[in-house]
């Protein structure tokens, strides 16, 4: 007997903020997985270049448009994912009001479309919601030292209340909501001049310029390699877990070391030298990924050494450019 309509049709994914770094290797996932995607972005620090290799995948869709105006979707909706947010100091420093919008109207119209889709819905937050921590590492139930009037403020906040107007989702209309706190992540597709540690560091290796250390290098960051991260990610969209879960790779290492490491692997480097720490910059960052491994069977596999190789000739090919 043929299969009815209602069981051969592929799962339809939206993912907002589908053009960026994470956002388009999640499409990638998700298409590998049989879904169809439609990735929403309004390219203010996504890029087409991301997505380019769909062009003419039928199961892929792109849309532009900024997710704090009224989302639709003439379709059926299986899951949402929302991403779309500037995520890097440089960019939510540059585009504050952007950054609160994304965070709170941008999550206010994916879950209206999810109540009126009956899907389920992902939340991409972040460990900045644990601001400069005064626990380490950083458990799930731990609610953070976030100063909300600094200049990073911005985005920790925007990020903690899209958590709270999910949970009240889940809460009042019985969304089926999850929640992803993600750590550092590296990989292919990041921006060169985002501002984030490791394309900085490595850009500016490749560049032969000294390497920018702020305060004395002695914070702590854990850095997750982008395929481990979206296997997470995946993991979590399939479960029925609706609480915070951290998804991260545990191993600590500070900023000075990080870019003793980078030194070594991009011969011409410049030296390192220091500049004064920006305000509220945290000090340490550590995922405690207990429930992650609990819950979702999950733990990174990359490892670092591995990683940054990738990253390292992703980022030449663009420099070559």
């Amino acid at each position: 007997m043929p299969a009815s309509p209602a069981t051969s049709r592929k799962p339809v994914s939206i993912i907002t903020g589908g053009a960026g770094f994470l956002g388009s290797h999640l499409g990638d996932r998700l298409l590998a997985e049989g879904h169809r995607v439609v990735a929403i972005d309004n390219l203010v620090t996504g890029g087409l270049d991301n997505i380019a290799h769909h062009a003419d995948d039928p199961d892929f869709e792109f849309i532009d448009q900024d997710v704090s105006r009224f989302i639709d979707w003439p379709g059926e909706v299986d899951h949402i994912f929302h991403f779309a947010s500037p995520a890097s100091p440089f960019d939510y420093l540059e585009l504050p009001i952007q950054t609160m919008k994304a965070g709170s109207l941008g999550t206010h119209n994916a879950l209206g479309l999810a109540r009126a889709k009956g899907a389920s819905f992902l939340l991409a937050s972040t460990s900045e919601v644990y601001g400069d921590p005064l626990v380490h590492p950083q458990r799930e139930d731990y609610w953070g030292n976030v100063n909300p009037i600094g200049p990073r403020g911005v985005y920790d906040e925007a990020k903690r209340f899209s958590e709270a107007l999910t949970m009240a989702y889940h809460r009042a209309h019985g969304i089926d909501t999850k929640i992803v706190r993600i750590f550092n992540t590296y990989g292919p597709r990041m921006r060169l001049h985002d501002g984030r540690v490791v394309p900085a560091f490595i850009g500016q290796a490749l560049e032969g310029k000294p390497l920018t250390v702020f305060g004395d290098g002695g914070q702590t960051r854990s850095f997750c390699y982008v395929s481990d991260l979206i296997d997470g990610i995946y993991r979590l969209s399939q479960s029925d877990c609706h609480e915070p879960v951290n998804i991260g790779n545990p191993r600590e290492t500070t900023i000075l070391q990080f870019a003793e490491r980078i030194r070594k692997l991009i011969p011409g480097a410049g030296p390192i030298v220091h500049e004064p720490l920006p305000e509220d910059d945290p000090k340490v960052r550590q995922p405690d990924i207990s429930r992650a491994k609990e819950w979702l069977g999950w733990e990174p596999r990359v490892p670092f050494e591995e990683g940054i190789v990738e990253t390292i000739g992703y980022f030449r090919k663009k420099c070559a450019k």
